[in-house]
């Protein structure tokens, strides 16, 4: 792939990335593509079509996770940088995106699998699509490659929300979409570094994993969703 190709997709280009939109504004719709917003235990919004089943789905496939940085973060942290070398680059970009869709592929895995749903490749009847994208994420300190003696304390690691989507594997049929966002290790005052970052941002996406495999048996208890 073209890196800068690879690079506008990485800083928002994507196009299921981008279909959270309507749920991120001030004030989500109360309907998103046919489908209903509920209220939701473990997700900040939850929407589903009325009627979807989900008692029939015993396995699931995973799209890989898109990435897509809020859309001025870089340029706003490279404005803040006194030096060329402590500016976030193509590269540095290139980088993160590749070790968060990674990253969270496997942990998406071991949830699901874990939660007692095989994680399969090829649709049918019984397979659930789980489509899923991290966006407007942002990152306080990201410890650029080329920077060097540079220790950058802050109180959170960045932030980021998270966007599931089921669909029906055979038909492709939309069945539901969660969002949530988080402020990622909220807590103290620390030295970030790319390997704090790695662990932070990844004990947020587990939490997600678990939630959204929470919300497949809770689905499957409710189903058909009446509304």
């Amino acid at each position: 792939m073209d890196r800068r190709h690879f690079t506008t997709l990485a800083l928002g280009g994507l196009a299921f990335a981008a279909a959270a939109r309507p749920a991120l504004a001030a004030k989500p719709p109360a309907e998103w593509d046919g489908l209903v917003k509920i209220k939701a235990k473990n997700f900040e919004l939850a929407y589903l079509r009325p009627g979807a089943d989900f008692r029939a789905y015993t396995k699931v496939m995973l799209d890989p996770t898109e990435i897509a940085f809020e859309k001025n973060w870089r340029r706003d942290y490279n404005n803040d940088q006194m030096t060329i070398t402590n500016q976030v680059s193509d590269k540095d970009v290139e980088r993160m995106a590749e070790e968060g869709r990674k990253g969270a592929g496997q942990i998406l895995q071991k949830a699901y699998v874990d939660g007692g749903y095989p994680v399969v490749t090829d649709p049918a009847p019984d397979v659930l699509r789980v489509r899923t994208a991290l966006v407007d994420i942002t990152v306080s300190a990201p410890d650029v490659q080329s920077a060097m003696n540079v220790r950058t304390y802050t109180r959170d690691a960045g932030g980021a929300t998270l966007v599931v989507e089921a669909r029906d594997s055979v038909t492709g049929a939309l069945l539901g979409r969660a969002v949530d966002s988080r402020t990622i290790d909220d807590f103290t005052m620390e030295w970030r570094t790319r390997v704090s970052n790695r662990a932070d941002f990844a004990m947020q996406m587990k939490s997600w994993a678990k939630n959204s495999v929470k919300g497949l048996d809770e689905l499957k208890a409710l189903s058909p969703i009446t509304g």
